[in-house]
């Protein structure tokens, strides 16, 4: 802080007093301004510091947001209006002698991306905001002129080489996105010349690459040639399968995974009857890291994303070392990429709700695979150009899949490191102090395992089963099994289908409001819809082979 004094205020230095409190919205412009001007310097991050007089450098300390959980909201509050979204580096509480210092660490602008607030640029002029010139714009997107395979223009190409079932679920997905400050008819309005380039999927109606590989049409993807511009599915097993998918990615990675067999999983709890069901993959988790594989490949290396399903796990490989850090950096959730090497790619898939680009999604599948009791994913990283990861289909160690039922509030790192005992991994002495502690591992060092018994404090198994709340997923599959079945159900029959299956922590009241929602989302998602008086519903399925 001292040194940032000493420096005092220029276009990657901004101090302010903000004693009580400070609007976010004026924060963000403070952020997208600092992000671009540090971009523009060759800096890897600015500052923005409260509690430090502006007129004689002087400390005067500040109270804006006293709560720890307070204050790093500020980090999702940012990200979530900044375009593409991106959040301080960090936040750091410094306790002066002359008072409580906040500094906001903010990361440059990724290569070749302005940072906006709220669809609006940024930039400084001294010690004054202002807005980010079409000069520092264009110089900021020159940076992946040279060196970004995906922002390259593509001669010849034009709009009659998209697929126009592409092109409008782009125009979907981006309208869902901006949804809070653009009206979707607006959106659907525009020529498609005009949101492409809104979409930053084309460059002054220019077609690129990134256009082609995500939303054109299988025969226009020889003007990518020699890149293969493919996707392939292979199953491995007692039966052996493949299937290649070409462009539009924005299409076939969802028509890839339709071949994935993604059956329900039983998991018996010791000493139970009831068993718990689980689809044996989570639908987001395989799409998250399909798109990763698209966006971080290296297509200088003329390769192809595979995605190889064996009996118990699906293995994702894709062209091009891991690019940014290593991926224990993103399991916390907390790192967030500041380069890609795909720059102009990877912002047209988060406009188009791909990606995010703030490194949550290897944090999101290791989330999804803890709350469906399954082993944690694996990177590989040992082919020198490659990246391959496995997400796991099947219980590896019953022990460790019991354990996580029966505990539902462990710590990340604690399953994570339970994850390494059932494979038979090193711990760190100190995860082996702490897993003793709780009772968590059994055994001696080498040769531990995941303990069999769960402390007194966890509530019996029994009343877990019947309290725990089961995922939407499984419900709806309950109503669209019984309407495949039975062609109509009233809400009555609804009703006696699954309110004893409900959680028993929710009272009568609470189970009803739970229906009714459920009902909605299905309806609303266009997976049935109700053909009877409001009085004397008759619900019937609109998609007969839904899932």
């Amino acid at each position: 802080m001292n040194d940032l004094i000493d420096t005092w205020e220029n276009e990657v230095i901004e101090f302010k007093e903000a004693t009580n409190d400070f609007s976010t919205d004026k924060i963000g412009r403070y952020f997208s301004a600092l992000a671009n001007e540090a971009n523009l310097r060759g800096l890897e991050q600015a500052w923005l510091v409260f509690g430090v007089r502006n007129d004689d450098r002087h400390v005067v300390g500040t109270d804006y947001r006293q709560e720890p959980e307070r204050l790093q909201s500020l980090k999702r509050q940012i990200a979530d209006d900044t375009d593409p979204g991106i959040h301080f580096k960090e936040l750091h509480v410094l306790q002066h002698a002359q008072g409580r210092v906040v500094m906001m660490q903010i990361p440059a602008t990724p290569h070749g991306i302005p940072i906006a607030w709220k669809g609006h640029y940024y930039a400084r002029a001294g010690e004054s905001l202002v807005g980010l010139g079409l000069d520092k714009q264009d110089e900021i997107r020159q940076q992946t002129g040279a060196t970004d395979w995906s922002a390259q223009t593509v001669p010849g190409a034009t709009l009659d080489d998209l697929d126009e079932a592409a092109a409008q679920m782009a125009r979907e997905a981006f309208a869902r996105k901006h949804a809070n400050r653009i009206p979707e008819k607006e959106v659907m309005e525009w020529p498609l010349a005009t949101f492409l380039d809104r979409a930053k999927v084309t460059q002054n109606g220019q077609i690129t690459r990134t256009a082609l590989l995500l939303l054109g049409k299988p025969e226009a993807t020889h003007l990518l040639t020699p890149h293969p511009a493919q996707l392939t599915w292979k199953l491995e097993g007692e039966e052996r399968a493949y299937e290649h998918f070409g462009a539009p990615f924005l299409l076939n990675s969802t028509a890839l995974y339709g071949k994935i067999r993604n059956i329900q999983v039983r998991i018996l709890p010791e000493d139970q009857l009831l068993a718990i069901e689980v689809a044996k993959y989570d639908q987001r988790s395989v799409l998250e890291a399909l798109h990763n594989c698209i966006a971080h490949q290296d297509y200088a290396r003329n390769g192809r994303v595979i995605v190889t399903e064996f009996p118990d796990r699906l293995v994702f490989e894709n062209e091009g070392a891991f690019f940014e850090g290593a991926p224990d950096d993103y399991i916390t959730g907390e790192k967030t990429p500041r380069r890609y090497r795909n720059p102009f790619l990877a912002q047209v898939m988060a406009e188009l709700n791909m990606i995010d680009t703030m490194g949550y999604g290897i944090h999101s599948i290791h989330v999804s695979q803890a709350k469906r009791y399954f082993p944690m994913p694996d990177y590989d990283l040992k082919e020198a150009g490659a990246v391959k990861l496995t997400i796991h289909g099947r219980v590896v160690d019953p022990a460790y899949s019991r354990m996580l039922i029966q505990k539902t509030d462990l710590p990340l790192d604690e399953i994570l490191a339970l994850d390494r005992v059932q494979k038979h991994l090193p711990l760190t002495d100190d995860m082996i102090k702490r897993l003793r502690r709780n009772k968590l591992i059994e055994g001696r060092k080498p040769n531990f395992h995941v303990s069999a018994t769960v402390a007194a404090a966890t509530a019996s198994r029994t009343a877990y089963i019947r309290t725990r709340a089961q995922d939407d997923e499984f419900y709806a599959k309950l109503i669209t099994d019984y309407l495949q079945k039975f062609n109509t159900a009233s809400r009555e029959e609804i009703d006696n289908l699954l309110l004893d299956k409900l959680s028993e922590a929710l009272t009568p009241v609470q189970k009803k409001r739970k229906l009714d929602n459920l009902l909605t989302k299905l309806k609303r998602s266009g997976v049935i819809e109700n053909q009877g008086p409001k009085k004397a519903s008759q619900w019937v399925l609109v998609i007969k082979n839904a899932e």
